[in-house]
């Protein structure tokens, strides 16, 4: 009886771990919202790391987050350095690219609770009176990424972060 136990843990665990290696080996997480605002207005609000922390969920996750700017105040090379509770982390975000009033790009480097890095991008695109603003991250998902993604979505946790920042960036784009 206990080998019999025993051999059925075995075959779950190898087929949990069969599983995690099928996974894809990198992931992409994306959401979008129409803000009632035009680009032009919306753009400085995320190639401004300052501005872009006024709306920016995880910078509400702990308030005794500890930050850093430093590089330019803005665009290319604007960096932020920060250092949180278990809900943000350990890391910094620096835009490595901003072609105003379409597209930032960020490189977000997590040192903690585990090593990741990834690319950060938000398109900004004009519809009518509005613009429709997509927030993505795209990076490399290595085996152990993929193993706790067999028992957590990722997408969705993430992605409801992502929500949340573009309501607070909407609801500050979107004021007269």
């Amino acid at each position: 009886m206990i080998k019999s136990i025993l051999l059925l843990v075995v075959l779950a665990v190898a087929a949990v771990l069969l599983y995690a290696a099928t996974r894809p080996d990198t992931f992409r997480v994306e959401r979008t919202a129409s803000i009632r605002a035009p680009a032009a207005k919306i753009h400085p609000l995320i190639a401004d790391l300052r501005q872009f922390n006024t709306w920016n969920p995880y910078e509400k996750k702990d308030p005794n987050l500890k930050g850093r700017y430093r590089g330019a105040s803005s665009g290319p090379g604007a960096g932020y350095d920060f250092e949180g509770n278990k809900d943000v982390g350990r890391g910094s975000i620096e835009i490595v690219e901003s072609a105003p009033p379409t597209r930032v790009a960020m490189r977000l480097d997590m040192l903690a609770p585990f090593e990741a890095h990834n690319l950060v991008e938000f398109t900004l695109a004009p519809r009518g009176e509005a613009t429709e603003v997509t927030w993505s991250m795209r990076g490399p998902s290595p085996f152990i990424a993929r193993l706790v993604g067999v028992f957590m979505n990722m997408d969705r946790m993430i992605g409801r972060d992502f929500e949340a920042g573009l309501a607070n960036l909407k609801a500050i784009a979107e004021r007269p």
